[in-house]
């Protein structure tokens, strides 16, 4: 959800700093766009797909989403001389970390849990079970790293409740700039504007 906010707003203010400036907005150039989409293929059949989500074993769905972050990874560093990238390229990096230590999906403490479902939801759960998409159920002394782990909330007068990590933070950030600062009018060998 975070994320989804950031590329909207981005774009926004991509375009808005475009007109302002007096030029069309140029989307980012970006090279080996292929592996977002193959990095995002395992994520939305394994975890987001009910056929396959209930077919397939957690182990192997949480080595398919650490794979998936390392090709993001290897996408943002392809890209890292954009704007933004190299910040959206440390929130993977901090991800991978918690996600990787923790058995391959994001911790989520019974505290933060308890924030988005209705009271007593959480009384079957046990440590190590999922919770949600993405999230591993852990306390936080069982948890490795649990300062990346999904830790933060929305705010409650939002519409849609989520909970998010350090790292999508960044990852947030790092996309805003890239969708707002990569909006430059494109200069010819002369230095003018285009």
């Amino acid at each position: 959800m975070i994320l989804l906010i950031a590329l909207v707003v981005g774009l926004a203010a991509g375009v808005a700093l475009s007109r302002w400036r007096g030029h069309s907005y140029q989307p980012p150039e970006l090279r080996a766009s292929w592996l977002a989409f193959l990095a995002f293929l395992p994520q939305l059949t394994l975890l987001y797909l009910p056929y396959f989500r209930i077919r397939v074993s957690d182990r192997v769905s949480a080595a398919c989403l650490l794979l998936s972050l390392l090709v993001f990874l290897g996408f943002a560093w392809v890209n890292r001389g954009l704007p933004g990238m190299s910040i959206l390229l440390i929130g993977l990096a901090l991800n991978l970390t918690v996600m990787a230590a923790n058995g391959g999906f994001m911790p989520i403490s019974p505290q933060t849990a308890g924030q988005l479902v209705p009271e007593g939801a959480l009384l079957d759960f046990q440590p190590g079970d999922r919770f949600g998409v993405k999230d591993i159920y852990f306390p936080p002394q069982d948890t490795r790293f649990e300062w990346l782990a999904d830790r933060f909330l929305t705010p409650a007068w939002f519409s849609y409740r989520a909970a998010f990590s350090l790292g999508d933070v960044f990852i947030a950030i790092g996309a805003f700039g890239l969708l707002a600062w990569t909006g430059q009018p494109v200069k010819n060998n002369r230095g003018i504007s285009q």
